[in-house]
């Protein structure tokens, strides 16, 4: 792209109403990373030409690390049919959080096709229309957010949890935002740890920061630190960057930052960006690796790579 065209991006993306913090956050934060150079896939292979790998194997006593890592990310990916297979025959339940936004439609949608539980139920504020067949056996659980206690019930006998709550100021104003990625939030993960939630995942935002000047960046950062504190047998954060998707509701903010990163190369815009599918696909690539870390935090990258994980064994 040429200078005159980011910055005149920059520009309109900079003129944005105060009432949209975390657009206005993810394209500030990206206009001053732009110049950086990105770790693209190809810095995980080891590198071609004279100094790369050689008939004598010369190639990986050179650059042991990158070959350890592409050997260990390839043979999680060769067990990932198996791993799915195994966790499947767990019989686990799974409650969904946000199921009526975006990355939580697509979630379900993922889940039920990957037929990865034997029971799923969404916890919302109303009852969403799910009119095809393939979801005739989700549950669903309408709860009052504002009273939150009085549905401790819908939290119950749960193995796996996931959250995809959000709301933006611009339609809820700076209370409501508050009041809906952090209170609401807390009080479902305090509510699914009593129920027996062993696994919780949370959808968070790269950047985010309890100590950040930002609002948006602010309030992920403080919720990821307090559910840390509730102590879940597993705790696993998604930090994405910029998600790539066609809303049903209109933000003309995210419009433009899709737009802008369409046209960047994509070792740029997968620094900063990823597809909504992608993010998902990484949750759940995740979710039936067994593990013994009582925290994950997977940024943009690692969502990349685990998201993409499956591509490599297509034929």
């Amino acid at each position: 792209m040429q200078a005159s065209s980011a910055q005149r991006v920059r520009k309109n993306a900079g003129e944005r109403s105060p009432e949209i913090p975390d657009i206005e956050v993810e394209v500030s934060e990206l206009s001053t990373q732009m110049g950086a150079a990105t770790c693209s896939r190809r810095a995980w292979a080891a590198p071609s030409g004279p100094t790369g790998p050689h008939p004598s194997g010369r190639g990986e006593q050179r650059y042991p690390e990158v070959t350890r890592k592409t050997k260990s990310r390839m043979a999680e990916t060769e067990a990932l049919p198996k791993l799915r297979e195994d966790f499947r025959m767990q019989n686990k339940s799974v409650f969904i959080l946000g199921a009526s936004g975006e990355t939580g439609r697509v979630l379900l949608k993922e889940i039920l096709e990957q037929g990865l539980f034997s029971k799923v139920t969404l916890i919302g504020r109303r009852k969403l229309t799910l009119d095809e067949e393939a979801y005739k056996n989700v549950n669903q659980e309408v709860v009052d957010f504002e009273k939150l206690d009085d549905y401790a019930s819908a939290f119950q006998g749960h193995d796996v949890g996931f959250c995809c709550l959000g709301t933006t100021r611009k339609k809820a104003g700076a209370e409501g935002f508050v009041r809906v990625d952090r209170d609401y939030v807390l009080k479902s993960a305090e509510l699914a740890k009593s129920g027996g939630c062993k696994h919780f995942n949370l959808l968070s935002s790269k950047g985010a920061d309890k100590s950040s000047n930002f609002l948006y960046l602010q309030v992920k950062g403080e919720v990821e630190a307090r559910v840390e504190e509730l102590k879940f047998d597993r705790y696993s954060i998604f930090r994405p960057g910029v998600l790539l998707c066609d809303r049903q509701e209109s933000r003309p903010g995210e419009w433009l930052v899709r737009k802008f990163f369409g046209s960047l190369p994509e070792s740029w815009a997968s620094g900063h960006s990823v597809p909504v599918i992608t993010v998902v696909r990484a949750m759940l690539n995740n979710v039936v690796r067994p593990s013994d870390k009582k925290k994950e935090l997977l940024d943009n990258k690692a969502i990349h790579d685990l998201g993409k994980a499956d591509d490599s064994l297509k034929p």
